[in-house]
């Protein structure tokens, strides 16, 4: 049996995120003929066509985009195999590749990495910002943030902290329209819904003493962003609920009250770091979520 041709994988990764063998073969240090021999003997090996290639663009075929994330799994492991045989203090250079939700990203993640660029020079970090869960493998991303309680999956998680949630409304609108004293009475309110959630039209929400209420909303405002939600819940237009990190400082000045007091909507919620199922990473990602670790909880 011959042995994978590894190199071939990791070309093709390459090609596939840069879209051009031309830019494939400089950041490679490669000849582009070098680059696009590579590709042709993977095809041949596998039997089927990787890219549809025209004069002016490639763009990958059906099997190129069933097979992609292999190929990317191959060129992590390899570089992270490569590194753990070296002397790790030299090799903290490159890009590191991460995804976080939009408002914890802009309020609590970027200050944590600026520090971190300025303590390791040579490490550069493209940080992605949306709400939307990311695939890490399939999208190529070395490391992620999420805020939420994560079922089992074959990712690495390291569990920073945990995150409260809390019911939320103004005051004034407290005074208009009177404050609920069940889960159940929200049905009669106004009531803001974060709509990047599996099912974000009912709230399962449990009490202190676990006793469990489903509500369906009456829903006035939906965003997929947290941020959209915390301005109209301050000038007093309903209720939401919302995580510690964003209402904090609104509830500090009494511009929010936390209502309910004792019950949250389903599992209980944490900041987590995610990874891709490999045990071996650069040691440029290592710094990074190590500095994470530090810096986060």
């Amino acid at each position: 049996m011959a042995l994978p041709d590894y190199e071939a994988w990791a070309i093709f990764a390459a090609v596939a995120r840069l879209g051009s063998f031309t830019a494939a073969a400089e950041e490679l240090s490669l000849s582009k003929p070098t680059v696009s021999k590579a590709i042709s003997r993977l095809e041949r090996s596998l039997g089927t066509v990787l890219f549809h290639r025209t004069s002016r663009k490639i763009s990958l075929s059906t099997a190129g985009r069933s097979l992609l994330h292999h190929a990317r799994q191959i060129a992590f492991d390899g570089e992270a195999a490569m590194e753990a045989a070296r002397d790790t203090t030299h090799l903290l250079r490159g890009q590191v590749r991460m995804a976080a939700p939009l408002s914890y990203g802009l309020s609590h993640l970027a200050p944590v990495i600026a520090d971190f660029m300025c303590a390791y020079p040579e490490i550069a970090v493209d940080l992605q910002l949306d709400d939307a869960r990311v695939d890490l493998v399939e999208e190529g991303f070395d490391c992620a943030i999420r805020i939420a309680a994560l079922g089992d999956s074959s990712l690495r998680v390291i569990r920073l902290r945990d995150v409260k949630a809390y019911f939320l409304a103004a005051p004034a609108y407290l005074a208009r329209m009177g404050e609920p004293q069940s889960p159940a009475e929200l049905v009669d309110h106004d009531c803001f819904l974060y709509s990047n959630t599996p099912n974000p039209d009912v709230w399962q929400t449990i009490g202190p003493d676990g006793q469990m209420i489903t509500v369906r909303p009456r829903c006035r405002f939906r965003s997929n962003n947290g941020d959209a939600i915390l301005s109209p819940l301050i000038a007093g237009r309903g209720i939401g609920c919302l995580p510690d990190f964003l209402c904090d400082p609104a509830l500090a000045s009494g511009q929010l009250i936390n209502i309910l007091p004792g019950w949250r909507i389903g599992d209980n919620i944490a900041l987590n770091i995610v990874m891709p199922p490999s045990r071996l990473r650069p040691a440029r990602v290592d710094a990074l979520v190590n500095h994470l670790k530090d810096n986060l909880r």
